[in-house]
């Protein structure tokens, strides 16, 4: 549906993917950190958000594509068709050393200037991310789904 809706407004399959489905599968995980901090278990938050993305990354991208590949059609592979994914790999793995550095440079503490600090950096990462992928730096995406709608 996503995709039809992003083809509609002239929307990369890849933008709608960093912004409307990332946002709608992290607000769960958002929500629960939440409840937890206000336990005071900030530990607990921080192992969710690290987990939840390593999780994300590792069995919601792996297992579909061992599916794909190994069992309805063994020996073939998934074609990524992003040539920009190379940029938005080497932004989100600056995010994780900017995320170890910075909570270093804190003293390890979450706070508010903290919270405000990250919020920035996701903002920046998301703005250069899509304009990648929107080719606004250069052409690195091939035109989006074809649809009869």
């Amino acid at each position: 549906m996503i995709v039809i809706i992003g083809y509609t407004l002239g929307i990369p399959d890849t933008v709608m993917g960093l912004t409307f489905v990332a946002a709608g599968v992290s607000v769960p995980d958002a929500l629960s950190s939440l409840a937890v901090i206000k336990e005071g278990y900030g530990d607990m938050a921080v192992s969710n958000a690290v987990g939840s993305n390593v999780f994300d990354i590792l069995v919601c991208l792996g297992l579909p594509w061992f599916i794909q590949t190994a069992i309805i059609h063994p020996g073939s592979h998934v074609l990524v068709t992003s040539k920009g994914l190379v940029y938005s790999t080497l932004s989100l793995f600056s995010t994780v050393i900017f995320l170890v550095v910075a909570t270093h440079c804190n003293g390890w503490k979450l706070d508010r200037k903290y919270g405000v600090v990250l919020m920035i950096w996701y903002v920046l990462f998301i703005t250069f991310a899509s304009l990648y992928e929107l080719n606004v730096f250069g052409e690195f995406n091939f035109p989006d789904c074809i649809s009869n709608y």
